[in-house]
């Protein structure tokens, strides 16, 4: 299943979006990937959700922006992915992510990629402080042991912007089609 039902031959990207104060311009990743040939799906932490602008987000991929889990026998909004981009991604998803907490759909399906060989990248977005908790350091080493690849989320020097394109750097390239 393709966008909004049509059948497509792209490879397809999940965008998982946490509650950090850059994912109001996650838009700019969305766009990124598109332009490299990526059909894209954008699923959101609960808190990450009021970062975006849903319907916006939904116009520009032709899918629903996924939150929370579907209920039985509902169809899966959602084709399997190729590949997933996790930015920004906070100090709570990626402890949760690398402990197997799967207490929400984004850290869920993050944990089921891991079993089912999905190339994973994650673009941080914690603080200094944060960033100092032992557990962090423990959670991002557990994740690369997984296999996830982990980009610098700190802007250049002198630059303001987050660097959304890294994270794409970091996964394979999509075949053009």
């Amino acid at each position: 299943m393709g966008r909004l039902g049509a059948v497509t031959d792209k490879p397809f990207l999940y965008v998982v979006v946490c509650a950090a104060g850059v994912a109001v311009d996650a838009d700019e990743l969305i766009t990124a990937a598109q332009a490299r040939n990526w059909d894209v799906g954008v699923i959101a932490t609960p808190q990450g959700l009021g970062f975006l602008d849903a319907a916006a987000v939904e116009a520009r991929t032709g899918y629903p922006v996924r939150s929370a889990w579907r209920a039985p026998g509902d169809p899966r909004p959602l084709p399997d992915p190729d590949a997933i981009a996790v930015a920004p991604a906070t100090f709570n998803t990626v402890n949760k992510w690398a402990a197997g907490i799967a207490d929400t759909l984004a850290v869920a399906t993050l944990c089921e990629a891991y079993g089912a060989g999905v190339p994973t990248a994650v673009l941080p977005c914690v603080n200094d402080k944060l960033a100092a908790h032992p557990a962090y350091g423990a959670s991002l080493e557990r994740l690369r042991e997984m296999g996830v690849a982990i980009a610098d989320g700190r802007p250049e020097p002198g630059v303001d912007t987050f660097p959304w394109e890294r994270v794409l750097d970091l996964l394979p390239s999509p075949s053009p089609s």
